[in-house]
């Protein structure tokens, strides 16, 4: 059985940043997968389930909001071990090409104000478990140390 390329990644090595995870061929389009690292991998606690969840629904609603990025947007979640989350969109992208729209996803989570969308029992699987206040604050935390500061390192896995 061959491994998931993923799987293939030193984390031991792996930085916080915004990665290509993937690119996969349907047809004449490439769809890119991003692996949007928000947490050091084996170094310190995953993230919060209810505010990942919470940073789900507002990084959801921002992308599909956007004017330029709500048709080349397929899908935003996060990763089961609770280290960050995957973005995946339409194109043959680099993580370059994100770097706006990943800084203004974290912006709109980290400012948001109000009730978080989609959270109520007909619209939610879990409505329960949402915490914005722990969701705005891993939000700006990544914005502050990783967003403002990206290098080299942050935008390409360790080889």
């Amino acid at each position: 059985m061959e491994k998931i390329d993923s799987f293939t990644v030193d984390h031991n090595k792996l930085k916080r940043g915004i990665y290509v995870s993937r690119k996969d061929q349907f047809g004449d389009e490439t769809i890119t997968t991003f692996d949007i690292r928000t947490k050091l991998a084996n170094q310190e606690p995953a993230m919060d389930i209810p505010a990942m969840h919470t940073m789900e629904h507002l990084g959801a609603t921002f992308l599909r909001n956007s004017k330029e990025w709500a048709d080349k947007t397929v899908y935003f979640g996060p990763m089961g071990c609770r280290t960050g989350f995957y973005i995946i969109f339409h194109g043959d992208l680099r993580s370059e090409d994100i770097i706006d729209v990943t800084k203004e996803m974290f912006d709109f989570m980290a400012d948001f104000q109000g009730e978080i969308p989609g959270t109520n029992k007909i619209e939610c699987g879990n409505y329960v478990s949402h915490d914005l206040t722990v969701a705005k604050w891993e939000s700006d935390k990544y914005r502050k140390e990783v967003l403002s500061n990206l290098t080299d390192e942050n935008l390409n896995y360790p080889q």
